[in-house]
């Protein structure tokens, strides 16, 4: 695609005027008007967002009737404005979706600012990642993370950048599954089967780039086919996994990882044995299409949320936090409160530098699909409060919201009805 059929727009549009917040109100969030990310002529859908200080990159696929390309949009003053969107060099061809959008992450690195993009490409057979050094001006050549003979389908990476600026990506790999003609998706036709024994064909790999790209390694099997993964690393270099197991039973429960090893110049990540973060009891022949996300603090506890299953008379969908401080014990589940529907979906995390959390999820209500988002109040003895739940697009649908914390609030972008555009909004909780 040329550069001339690839020119670049970039509206802000005003969705809900929002004054400052009255003396009796100083508990409810501060909420700015949203802003809106596009190509002309392409569609645009799967965002991302990453933060480091004020810079903001927004990250999503971009499509026209030749293809699909990972465009970015940056904010340097805190995602109160955006330059024009540009394309990572290379990602022509990429295959995207809700749980597997590109993702990017950003890190101030020795008076640089770096910059990191992960994408699936092909028929779901190709991780690609690619650098920048200099701010978003120039990238590398994208680099592919699986072996060049591998085979299979693979895709949901999850991509974190530690203190030094070096690439965590995880992803789900099936490359266990190829030429077996059980398919791709963990259904079993044959009803009472074990979900698990096919699961262990797929596996949870990791690799990292850092000047030159650390191999493949296979870290755990045994995942569930199509649910998002999380990775995270905290201020002291330690690196976190998170993704959806199936267990014995065909149980799709949340397993989390400590990757010890990760970043060095060679092939020796091993992981802690898994641990299974909460036994929800979802028994489902079946991938759900909804994974955990993660996100770490300044003192290295890890948050882990995500969607299951709460049985009963009528079963219904809900939403869960936990946090751990060591990596091996969890805190018990806490159900994040929604709006009410069946079924609440793709749920993000971030948390900001002075430890205010929030979670962005979307949701069916009232013939509309929801993107909103709420922060979550943590006391000095670990009690948990909530703040009041913000319909991000008021009016409109909004589908798979992420969220990043900025230096005064956070900002939260989503995919729009018409895929037309990317919505942004910043609030401070």
């Amino acid at each position: 695609m040329g550069a001339r059929c690839m020119a670049a727009v970039i509206a802000a549009t005003l969705l809900m005027a929002c004054g400052s917040r009255e003396p009796n109100d100083v508990n409810r969030p501060r909420v700015e008007p949203a802003q809106t990310l596009s190509f002309d002529g392409h569609t645009s859908a799967t965002p991302w967002v990453a933060a480091d200080g004020n810079l903001v990159v927004v990250a999503w696929g971009v499509t026209n009737d030749v293809g699909t390309s990972v465009a970015l949009a940056l904010s340097r003053d805190g995602g109160r404005t955006f330059g024009a969107p540009q394309l990572v060099p290379g990602s022509e061809g990429a295959r995207l979706g809700g749980e597997f959008p590109p993702r990017v992450d950003t890190r101030h690195v020795e008076g640089r600012d770096e910059i990191a993009v992960t994408w699936t490409a092909g028929d779901l057979s190709r991780i690609l990642t690619a650098r920048s050094i200099d701010g978003g001006r120039t990238f590398t050549r994208a680099v592919e993370l699986q072996r060049a003979d591998a085979q299979g389908r693979r895709g949901w990476p999850a991509l974190a950048l530690d203190p030094s600026g070096a690439s965590h990506i995880v992803w789900l790999d099936h490359r266990g599954l190829a030429g077996d003609g059980s398919g791709h998706t963990h259904d079993s036709a044959t009803p009472n089967t074990d979900g698990a024994a096919r699961a262990l064909k797929s596996s949870l790999y990791y690799a990292s780039v850092d000047g030159g790209a650390v191999p493949e390694q296979e870290i755990a099997p045994a995942v569930c086919y199509c649910c998002k993964t999380a990775v995270a690393a905290t201020v002291d270099g330690a690196v976190y996994a998170a993704w959806r197991h199936v267990y014995p039973g065909n149980l799709r429960d949340i397993a989390f990882a400590v990757l010890r090893g990760a970043g060095n110049a060679s092939p020796s990540v091993n992981a802690a044995s898994p641990v299974r973060v909460s036994e929800d009891g979802w028994q489902i022949d079946g991938c759900p299409d909804d994974g955990p996300a993660m996100a770490v603090d300044a003192a290295g506890r890890a948050y882990v949320v995500w969607p299951t299953v709460v049985d009963g008379p009528e079963p219904r969908g809900a939403l869960f936090l936990t946090w751990t401080d060591d990596g091996r014990t969890f805190s018990p589940r806490i159900e994040v409160p929604t709006l009410g529907s069946v079924r609440p979906s793709h749920p993000q995390l971030a948390i900001d530098a002075a430890g205010r959390i929030v979670v962005a999820w979307d949701e069916h209500l009232d013939g509309r699909r929801v993107a909103a988002a709420r922060e979550v109040r943590m006391s000095a003895d670990d009690g948990v409060g909530f703040g009041e739940v913000l319909d991000l697009a008021p009016g409109d649908a909004g589908y798979y919201p992420v969220v990043a914390p900025v230096p005064d609030g956070f900002i939260v972008v989503w995919s729009d009805a018409s895929a037309s555009a990317i919505g942004a909004r910043r609030f401070t909780p």
